[in-house]
């Protein structure tokens, strides 16, 4: 407790650090918000749980993922940006970027990531403050992610498909509403299980924006771990960030639950068994490597998956075509936005000193 006072009296010494950190957990709260359709769209869709339900059966495993992964995330996107370009303005730019394009798309009713919108707000803030995109952005980490762009549906996808065609066979000679009755039950585990990869994955991209606020601003002493990716910080932190995505679950992003539970295919309490299943699978694969992917895309995918299994007509490709369009969107179009907000930000500096 005495740790947590000491830091957050450091914290608030800064007014405008402070109102940076206070700005990274309404994005994790409005990630949560955003995404609480991925945690709960299947649960709903087949009717298992109410949507009340389910958004406090979400919140709470987003919240538990806490205890249960590394910060590898995190790390590597405190490390997005190279560190002579990391400053408080950037980091506010980036931020206030991803939270438009996000709350854009939720108004119009896109499921879109919010992971992607961060990085693409973090990195179009670096960019205008660095005047060149060269050398501003670690291409190593840029590559990776770009290509789970399309691998994480894919996984998804390839994951939903081979869980429901297994599940089906294993069970063509019993009656479909045995089946269905039974696993009403089994899909609260996976729900649970894609929940937890959830907020394990994408409340650690918060904390890495606010590992490297602090490290840009307060803790000057460990640059050379900021630089290498190495960071710890303490625990709450991780606390924090994870209660923000929770509670922004728990608020519930209704629209997008319509698109992703309804709209995608029809979806029955096997198949979204399969579909949490394969994206939890991923979810947990990818937070161990370190990989910033997108719940959106993967449960996405698993859902294609499980519907493209049945037949093709059964998943709605115009809506899935809207929904890749969105993602291709995210990246550029929030650190676009981002850029505006740097320079808005810049001219007020200007005006005021």
């Amino acid at each position: 407790m005495a740790a947590f006072l000491h830091d957050l009296a450091q914290i608030f010494q800064h007014p405008y650090v402070a109102v940076i950190f206070l700005a990274a957990l309404a994005f994790d709260y409005v990630n949560g918000f955003h995404d609480a359709a991925n945690s709960i769209a299947t649960v709903v869709g087949t009717r298992v749980l109410r949507p009340f339900q389910a958004v406090c059966w979400a919140a709470w495993w987003n919240f538990a993922a806490a205890w249960f992964f590394g910060l590898y995330v995190a790390n590597t996107v405190a490390t997005w940006v190279h560190p002579e370009f990391v400053t408080v303005d950037v980091i506010f730019a980036g931020l206030v970027g991803a939270i438009i394009w996000d709350l854009i798309t939720w108004f119009i009713g896109l499921p879109t990531s919010s992971s992607h919108a961060l990085l693409g707000g973090f990195g179009g803030a670096a960019i205008a403050y660095a005047g060149t995109w060269s050398g501003v952005l670690h291409t190593a980490k840029v590559v990776v992610t770009v290509q789970f762009i399309v691998l994480a549906p894919l996984i998804g996808l390839g994951l939903g498909l081979l869980f429901m065609t297994l599940l089906l066979w294993a069970l063509r000679r019993v009656a479909p509403i045995k089946v269905d009755r039974s696993f009403r039950v089994v899909q609260l585990g996976s729900a649970a299980a894609y929940s937890l990869g959830h907020g394990a994955n994408d409340a650690q991209k918060t904390m890495g924006i606010i590992a490297a606020l602090l490290y840009a601003s307060i803790w000057q002493k460990d640059q050379a771990a900021f630089a290498a990716g190495k960071m710890q910080f303490p625990f709450w932190i991780v606390l924090a960030c994870q209660l923000a995505i929770a509670l922004g679950t728990l608020a519930g992003g209704w629209r997008i639950v319509k698109t992703m539970g309804l709209k995608i295919t029809k979806l029955h309490p096997h198949s979204g068994v399969c579909a949490e299943t394969a994206a939890a699978i991923s979810l947990f694969t990818s937070s161990a490597l370190g990989i910033p992917v997108s719940t959106t895309h993967v449960i996405t995918g698993a859902i294609v998956g499980v519907g493209s299994v049945q037949r093709m007509s059964a998943v709605r490709w115009g809506v899935a075509r809207s929904v890749i369009w969105a993602w291709v969107l995210t990246i550029p179009c929030s650190g676009l936005v981002a850029v505006c907000v740097f320079w808005v930000i810049s001219a007020i500096r200007a005006l005021a000193g």
